[in-house]
């Protein structure tokens, strides 16, 4: 299936930033300066690149169809557990994004929960990111009907062409391959 190829190559690129999250806690935990600008564009990647453009095709597509192709007991478990992990990973950011604003506002203390939120949502999305691509997204390639595997692949498609998501994709793309530079 042509969508579950890109949501694991989504899934990569934000495992990337996974990486640069853990390093930069990491860096500052050893004594090193908070680079409040890096943070707050980690939280424009996560916002817009792993939420609006990622989940956005998890939640309005893929979800949908398998809700509908496997019924109740999907919907209500499998789907329903990464949703709830989408909105406790919002949850971080924008706490994260709390605290890297208290801090450039001379909170010193905004550090801990800089660091507490920035690696609560690493933890969860690395995790989250295992089970979707081990679990979920192999429920869907067994078990999808073939037209609803069709349609949904055209979905995606259709999608990705889009102008804004091409430029979106790249932005963030090169995003990510800069700071890991930086921090890896």
């Amino acid at each position: 299936m042509k969508s579950i190829d890109i949501l694991v190559e989504e899934h990569s690129n934000i495992q990337k930033m996974l990486e640069v999250i853990r390093r930069a806690c990491f860096q500052i935990v050893e004594g090193g300066e908070i680079n409040h600008q890096d943070f707050l564009n980690i939280v424009d990647f996560i916002r817009n690149y792993a939420d609006k453009y990622h989940h956005k095709k998890e939640e309005d597509m893929l979800f949908v169809d398998m809700g509908n192709d496997l019924g109740e007991p999907i919907k209500n478990g499998p789907i329903q557990g990464m949703l709830v992990e989408h909105d406790m990973g919002r949850r971080f950011v924008r706490l994260l994004e709390e605290a890297v604003k208290e801090h450039q506002q001379g909170k010193e203390e905004a550090k801990l929960d800089i660091i507490a939120n920035a690696i609560g949502y690493q933890t969860l999305l690395a995790d989250h990111i295992e089970k979707e691509n081990t679990v979920l997204y192999q429920m869907a390639i067994r078990n999808l009907k073939d037209q609803t595997k069709d349609n949904l692949d055209r979905k995606f498609q259709d999608y990705e062409q889009k102008k804004e998501h091409q430029e979106s994709r790249e932005k963030y793309i090169t995003f990510v391959k800069r700071i890991q530079k930086k921090y890896l």
